[in-house]
């Protein structure tokens, strides 16, 4: 019928964005055309979800039908597959906004990350909540029929769209709640290896993709009927011939998956393919995972942990509003996904599933926050995570060390935040932090091996920060350090300078950053040097007064250093000042930052040190020095072309 002959027909046009969307799909973008399957039976457990939750305050929108289902039709004769559930069902208002808009610019958010990776489209079609759409890779037309729980039959609406830019919209009469989306098939996914009319495709996708659902999933019942011979054929005729028949469908409704939500069943009855298809499916992930854990817990708080490290980090890991948490149901109830209460930040990459045997069904993210209950799930999850890394990077097997290296390359700077996130924790998040050292550029030493390479005599671990490798392995920092033989860690991530704030010790051992306050090596240093040091101190005193007069605005400080062997001078922070290298990420996050002045630390063997004292151009030579030592340490110049005037003067003369 059409607009004109039906006032009751309603045309919208679509969302700009969403119009883009399906611009992409009804020109084949996806590589795996048979996501729409996962999609569609997701959305109708979460419209069954939904229901079950509306229903914990108001019995009556169950309307006398508590079994709660999801069933799929194939019409062979009509070229159509249906998917039909019995959820919480839209009204007209509900399907315009759901249907023709994606809310906080889901779908934007999913063009911004095809446009960045389209291999990843089958991953990211649900991820951005926006999988109804998958419908359009194999149908030309869709025709959705809702009514939402606790309205009146004639409250229904008919939903249609080509996927072309527009939908019609209509009311209708609807007797049983919930949604049924009719996908009208393209003429090539009728026939051959991509019929999706094929029946035993469809329930090998449903198992595949959505075994877990803890809803029954059904298929109308097929039995083989046998031909039946005439009445009237010949009695004489042989009987000899075999029997003809063919299946044939059924009025009877089948379950066709286990029907059962996984984390549900015990751990010994799950082989690891499950575990791997339902991490998939909850996380629109197309690898497997690298490693998981799955564990009822009981004491005070019961609640059931299935919880997944994946191996590759997520493309807005470091987007802190992004939301990340784990699934949250209550007594197999669906209740939130997302539930970031349920896990430290650090650890936002963990992925996975709670059912809490405790918290009430009403639960809000407000009450998330407060409860007692829910801190105890938190901090059993951490261990819980925690633990299972511990377990890859103590193996003695080398396909665990393996994981735990690819888990390190990928997480490795996130986990370190626990230190100043997770105080209770701290020492098993410090157990599993790998850097590399001024011996081995390999990121695999731990603070434990390091303190197993110690050499006698050394009281402390040593660390050294820096923007990367390079520029730590060739910081005059190390120089006292290798002439003594001395192995000094190097920290080389963005968050270490940060994180190293909160940890000031590792098994009783002190930790030490080279490049503030004055270097003590104790025993390590004999009484002939330090007898030299302060015999060369009391001779550059003259030196060194000269110079804090010439640096007085950029130097806090100026010393003679006992850490230099080759370099004319280095500078130093002070003990509980911000290092350059904090400044700067401070800077770059917006923040203000204090106005600090570095130490500067001079070599008195050096021949550009000696000559100093003689110089005509003491204070330009000064500055030349100061400006080469923050070079050195990585920082940048606040006016390059006075330090290239002043170097070229120098060089002239």
């Amino acid at each position: 019928m059409s607009e004109d002959n039906n006032p009751e027909l309603k045309k919208h046009s679509f969302e700009a964005e969403v119009a883009q969307l399906l611009h992409l799909v009804t020109h084949s973008l996806y590589s795996n055309t048979d996501i729409f399957v996962r999609e569609l039976v997701s959305n109708a457990s979460d419209a069954c979800d939904k229901l079950r939750f509306e229903a914990t305050n108001d019995d009556s929108l169950y309307e006398d039908d508590g079994e709660l289902k999801i069933r799929i039709a194939v019409d062979a004769d009509a070229k159509t597959i249906t998917f039909t559930d019995n959820g919480i069902g839209m009204n007209e208002a509900d399907a315009i906004e759901n249907l023709g808009t994606i809310a906080k610019s889901g779908t934007k958010a999913f063009l911004d990350k095809l446009s960045e990776s389209q291999k990843q489209d089958g991953q990211l079609i649900g991820q951005f909540g926006v999988g109804f759409y998958s419908g359009f890779i194999v149908a030309d037309t869709i025709t959705v029929e809702s009514r939402k729980a606790g309205e009146s039959a004639d409250k229904g609406v008919r939903w249609v769209s080509d996927g072309s830019g527009s939908f019609t919209v209509e009311n209708i009469t609807k007797e049983i709640r919930g949604t049924s989306i009719t996908l009208h098939l393209k003429e090539e996914y009728t026939e051959g290896e991509d019929n999706y009319l094929d029946r035993t495709k469809i329930k090998r996708l449903v198992n595949k993709y959505s075994d877990h659902i803890s809803l029954p999933i059904q298929m109308r019942k097929e039995v083989w009927q046998e031909d039946v011979k005439d009445e009237g054929a010949d009695e004489n005729d042989s009987n000899d011939a075999p029997a003809g028949g063919e299946m044939v469908l059924t009025d009877e409704w089948e379950t066709i998956n286990k029907a059962s939500a996984l984390w549900t069943r015990s751990a010994s009855e799950i082989d690891d393919d499950e575990y791997i298809d339902f991490y998939k499916n909850i996380s629109y992930d197309m690898d497997e995972p690298l490693t998981w854990t799955h564990n009822r817990v009981e004491g005070r708080v019961q609640y059931t942990q299935l919880l997944y490290v994946p191996k590759k980090a997520p493309m807005d890991l470091y987007t802190r509003e992004q939301q990340h948490g784990l699934k949250l149901y209550v007594k197999r109830v669906f209740i939130m996904d997302d539930a970031e209460q349920l896990l430290p930040m650090y650890l936002r990459f963990v992925k996975g599933v709670i059912d809490s045997a405790d918290l009430p069904l009403n639960v809000s993210r407000e009450l998330l926050q407060e409860s007692r209950d829910v801190k105890s799930i938190r901090d059993g999850n951490a261990r819980r995570v925690l633990t299972m890394l511990a377990s890859l990077a103590n193996s003695e097997d080398s396909d665990k060390q393996d994981k735990f290296a690819q888990f390190y390359s990928e997480f490795g700077d996130v986990i370190k935040e626990g230190l100043g996130e997770d105080m209770g924790n701290q020492e098993r998040i410090a157990k599993l932090l790998r850097y590399a050292t001024s011996t081995d550029d390999k990121v695999a030493t731990s603070f434990e091996d390091y303190k197993g390479r110690m050499i006698e005599g050394q009281k402390a671990i040593y660390y050294l920060t820096a923007d990367n490798l390079a520029a730590a392995k060739n910081s005059p920092q190390l120089e006292l350090f290798k002439k003594k033989g001395i192995e000094v860690i190097l920290m080389t991530s963005r968050v270490d300078e940060w994180a190293m704030n909160f940890l000031t010790s590792f098994d009783e051992t002190p930790l030490q950053n080279i490049a503030k306050g004055a270097v003590d090596l104790g025993d390590l240093q004999d009484e002939e040097e330090k007898a030299e040091a302060e015999k060369a101190e009391e001779a550059m005193k003259p030196v060194v007064e000269k110079l804090k007069t010439a640096l007085d605005k950029r130097a806090k400080d100026v010393r003679v250093s006992n850490r230099l062997v080759d370099s004319p001078a280095i500078l130093v922070t002070s003990e509980g000042d911000l290092s350059p290298q904090m400044i700067q990420m401070l800077q770059q996050m917006g923040q203000e930052v204090p106005d600090t002045q570095p130490i500067l630390e001079v070599n008195p063997e050096h021949p550009l040190i000696k000559k100093l004292e003689s110089s005509e151009q003491f204070d330009d030579l000064a500055q030349v020095i100061f400006d080469q030592a923050l070079l050195a340490d990585g920082g940048q110049l606040e006016d390059p072309a006075a330090y290239l005037k002043r170097v070229n003067e120098l060089l002239m003369r």
